[in-house]
């Protein structure tokens, strides 16, 4: 069945083009920095803004109108795979990302829950061989249901941990059985309302205690996806562990878990963590640990997870510039964890609001490969730390100097190096140049 019979396929028609169903600077086939654009990316669809969301609100109800909004249960389930197989073959999006509780309904037990989720993997196994669009990566959601209120790896309760346990099983058993190139873990819960009641040493240890197991089960069945997880620093929990970037690095690195894990960062995340997300990807690059990202935007003027969809080209070119020095994203990808405004009720919606997030990352990857080639920032920095590539900086990186050596350098140097400006409006007005370059 098809759901969405008045959109065609969507198709690169140029910068000029004034038809609103065409990409107008995503071409999937177009090299750029010695890859297609379509392998540079790695778009894929998120499964529940997609297809689950409904535009509802703490202040209003659902307002989405769908072609599937007349069935439940597992009908809907089933007609929701092949919607989305359908919307991903109109907007040439290779890949798909999901949570358990979005692909199948829970039922009233955790047997029940298996037996739905492995009959639309059923279907979604089918679907995916007959299209080719590949699983960028699948999840465990354990953060809505109320047996989650106090967390799931972090919980009190031992009984709640396990039936957590049992989700991520199932999770990694579903991603080896679909080919997933990645499992994510986000913490929505895993945090605190207050230390008063909070033994934050034993959550701690038992969250790491949980990925561990992960880690291991994943040996056991041969699935070789690279593990991922999502920082963010609250919402819906006051403070999440993984607050950040740097914080959830500190925490992999303390609990051995480092090698097993990278980051799947979002920019409306980092929003929110009082950072910009070319910080958090330049944190997680240096620490070789970019793994993934979740496109998105946030308000500025609005403190939640708005989760917009990403339209700032000026973002959006920072950010293809940490994905390029970082060499790509390996395994990873561009999921579009973004939502249609609720006034934008219509599923056309969806579809615009695609193709402006593509082609806002299209054009930030050639903005952000022109850079590199030009090396404009890579020069600058070079020059600007010069003084380490000789003398007694050079003793510095190499680990020679003492504090000894280095203050009697300080007392008998008759010229000191003056400061010199680091020139950021000049580099934001060069950046700019280049955005707005045709």
């Amino acid at each position: 069945m098809a759901y969405f019979n008045n959109i065609g396929k969507v198709e690169f028609e140029g910068s000029k083009s004034t038809n609103p169903y065409a990409f107008k600077f995503y071409n999937p086939t177009e090299v750029v920095a010695g890859k297609t654009m379509e392998e540079h990316l790695r778009f894929s669809m998120a499964y529940w803004h997609t297809l689950t969301a409904g535009g509802a609100d703490p202040f209003g109800s659902e307002t989405a109108v769908r072609p599937w909004d007349n069935l439940s249960g597992m009908d809907l389930a089933k007609a929701r795979v092949e919607a989305g197989f359908e919307f991903m073959e109109k907007l040439n999006l290779p890949y798909f990302c999901f949570h358990d509780v979005d692909i199948a309904p829970e039922g009233s037990n955790l047997r029940e829950f298996y037996s739905n989720i492995d009959t639309i993997v059923d279907s979604i196994e089918g679907h995916m061989k007959s299209t080719g669009k590949k699983l960028l990566w699948n999840t465990a959601n354990m953060f809505t249901n109320p047996r989650f209120m106090h967390g799931a790896g972090t919980t009190c309760n031992a009984d709640v941990y396990a039936h957590a346990a049992a989700q991520v099983k199932k999770g990694l058993e579903v991603g080896k059985r679909l080919g997933a190139e990645n499992y994510v873990f986000w913490g929505g819960r895993e945090g605190y309302e207050t230390l008063l009641n909070t033994d934050m040493n034993l959550e701690l240890d038992n969250l790491a205690r949980l990925f561990h197991m992960a880690v291991d089960y994943a040996k056991e069945i041969g699935f070789d996806a690279q593990f991922l997880i999502e920082p963010k620093p609250k919402e819906p929990t006051k403070h999440q562990y993984d607050f950040d970037a740097a914080t959830t690095i500190a925490f992999l690195q303390k609990y051995g878990l480092e090698k097993h894990f990278k980051l799947n960062l979002e920019a409306n995340h980092a929003t929110l963590a009082g950072h910009t997300f070319e910080h958090e990807l330049r944190v997680a690059r240096i620490n070789d640990m970019l793994g993934s990202l979740d496109a998105n935007q946030g308000d500025m003027l609005i403190g939640w997870d708005t989760d917009e969809f990403p339209v700032n080209i000026y973002d959006a070119t920072l950010t293809l510039y940490e994905v390029l020095m970082n060499g790509g994203l390996g395994r990873g990808g561009v999921n579009f964890d973004a939502k249609v405004r609720r006034p934008s009720f219509e599923y056309e919606d969806l579809f615009l609001a695609h193709i402006a997030g593509m082609d806002t990352y299209a054009k930030g990857l050639k903005v952000a490969a022109k850079l590199i080639e030009d090396r404009v920032f890579e020069d600058f920095i070079a020059k600007r730390y010069s003084s380490f590539s000789e003398g007694i900086g050079a003793d510095v990186v190499a680990g020679k100097a003492t504090l000894s050596s280095l203050a009697d350098y300080a007392l008998n140097n008759q010229s000191p190096r003056r400061n010199e400006s680091g020139r950021q409006e000049m580099l934001k007005g060069i950046l700019n140049q280049y955005i707005l370059a045709d």
